[in-house]
């Protein structure tokens, strides 16, 4: 999933990376409202409060939402400067460097949150921060490895692309419709692990609370463990051919 780039990439490829990372964005968006009445997985809303907030002169208010996006941004700023400065080494490194950033950061609220979140306002702005930071990570790093294909951490974008791709498919005018079947397919797949995360972000957070952000980084760490686990298998059977 990470060791292809955008020119080089399966339709297998891009179907894995978007499922599984769009679960990951459903999963903890949906608990994050629940645990803290906020969308953790993109901006929209929190510009539109933002503006509300300028206009009420809020002041803390205003620098919270301001931080809020600003580390989104830093997430989104972080992963592309990682990938551009690495890939020509190794895009796996590249890509992968990310994901493990995003990984230690959501294990680190799961652990702060159930061991040591108090509900204060100040804890939930910074837990919210952190979270929004990941996403910023994450949907930098796959619409780059995708070449602006996949976007996992909201859904608007998703539907205008999808309503352009279907009437691409279904316009008379259109000869070859290949590509943009494709890209339908990706796009519902997105769609539908997006919603099926969500609901399973909102059942197992009723059941475990916090503990459910332990889940999240297993479920990264498989999408790095895709990569190497052919590696591995290579080097095993090098090794039984060859005796070294």
């Amino acid at each position: 999933m990470l060791r292809q780039a955008k020119e080089n990439r399966t339709l297998k490829e891009n179907l894995l990376l978007a499922s599984s990372t769009a679960f990951v964005s459903g999963v903890t968006n949906v608990a994050g409202v629940i645990a803290f009445l906020a969308f953790t997985s993109n901006i929209t809303g929190h510009v539109a409060n933002l503006a509300k907030h300028v206009v009420e002169q809020n002041l803390r208010e205003i620098l919270v939402f301001f931080v809020w996006l600003l580390l989104f941004f830093a997430g989104a700023f972080i992963s592309n400067f990682i990938v551009r400065s690495m890939e020509d080494k190794s895009k796996y490194r590249a890509h992968s460097i990310p994901i493990i950033i995003e990984i230690i950061v959501l294990f680190g609220v799961a652990i702060y949150g159930y061991h040591f979140y108090d509900e204060t306002r100040l804890e939930r702005e910074m837990v919210i921060g952190a979270i929004l930071f990941s996403m910023g990570l994450q949907n930098s790093l796959v619409s780059n490895i995708s070449g602006g294909l996949i976007k996992t951490s909201h859904l608007t974008g998703l539907f205008t692309d999808l309503g352009a791709d279907v009437a691409e498919v279904t316009h008379p005018k259109t000869t070859n419709t290949h590509a943009a079947k494709n890209r339908v397919v990706i796009r519902l797949t997105i769609l539908t692990f997006y919603f099926i995360g969500g609901v399973a972000g909102g059942f197992f957070f009723d059941l475990y609370d916090f503990r459910i952000f332990f889940c999240i980084p297993l479920i990264l760490l498989t999408i790095l463990y895709y990569d190497l686990s052919p590696l591995a298998l290579h080097k095993v059977m090098r090794i039984f051919q060859t005796g070294k």
